[in-house]
């Protein structure tokens, strides 16, 4: 796999969801985000990402790990303090941006990378609705784009799941010219999925996807207008979809404590 420019790049797709039981619910909906090389941007700014400040779309690092001025600096030491050492080469964060300033951001990942562009490690952060993060960290010789790693499932995230079972991600990146191929006319792409199991097999599946292109400020505009509160929109569509299950008489779950552990590995 050739590595993709190391330059801040939008993703243009959709996300899905499916449960299958106890009652079938499904949605598919569009949806952007930003693919960000924090290594490259540490070095050189990029002039059409606003980063700590106001934009129509922006990035702040506080929005990530602990809160602090430099998200990378966080990541960086809590790989460390995994014993993971390697990760010195490009790391790609993929995350929603701030839309004038707001953002919720249910899911981000940062990839990271070594020198020879092979995966390290993977950090999967997550946000519920209830103000808490946490992180599920993958990592280890059988970790590589296209296969299945495992994590047990131990922070909440929805009032109609409950705090069991595993997840079961899978990652899936099309860079723009691979070795000895024409250029494509075809967009790079890339596809993160998550599906949560429990003791009766697969309940949920969840993917993002989208093709991929520069960030630019009139890219930035077009998917700007074509949904105006995006992050809005998507708190609104996670409750609309709750309150489909609660419809549907899914069993509801009590939020419990949050896990000791910052990290899930």
């Amino acid at each position: 796999m050739t590595a993709l420019p190391a330059a801040p790049l939008l993703g243009i797709g959709e996300v899905r969801h499916r449960r299958l039981r106890p009652a079938p619910n499904a949605f598919a909906y569009p949806t952007y985000f930003l693919l960000l090389p924090m290594r490259r941007l540490r070095e050189q700014a990029e002039p059409a990402l606003a980063r700590n400040r106001f934009g129509l779309l922006s990035f702040h690092d506080a929005d990530h790990g602990d809160g602090r001025a430099d998200s990378l600096a966080w990541l960086d030491d809590l790989l460390a303090t995994q014993s993971i050492v390697d990760a010195t080469g490009e790391v790609w964060l993929h995350c929603y941006p701030r839309v004038l300033g707001f953002t919720f951001k249910p899911v981000s990942f940062w990839y990271c990378h070594r020198p020879d562009q092979s995966l390290a490690a993977v950090v999967v952060e997550v946000n519920n609705t209830f103000g808490e993060r946490h992180c599920y960290l993958l990592s280890g010789p059988g970790l590589a784009f296209g296969r299945e790693m495992r994590a047990a499932k131990d922070f909440h995230v929805s009032p109609f799941c409950a705090v069991a079972g595993d997840y079961r991600f899978r990652f899936l990146r099309t860079d723009l010219h691979p070795p000895g191929a024409a250029p494509r006319t075809s967009k790079a792409r890339t596809v993160a999925r998550i599906d949560h199991h429990d003791a009766a097999g697969v309940l949920l599946q969840t993917s993002i996807s989208g093709a991929l292109e520069p960030l630019t400020r009139g890219r930035i505009r077009a998917v700007f207008f074509s949904v105006p509160l995006m992050t809005l929109v998507v708190v609104a569509r996670i409750h609309w979809q709750a309150l489909k299950l609660w419809s549907k008489h899914v069993p509801f779950f009590r939020k419990p404590a949050a896990p000791q552990s910052f990290v899930t590995r």
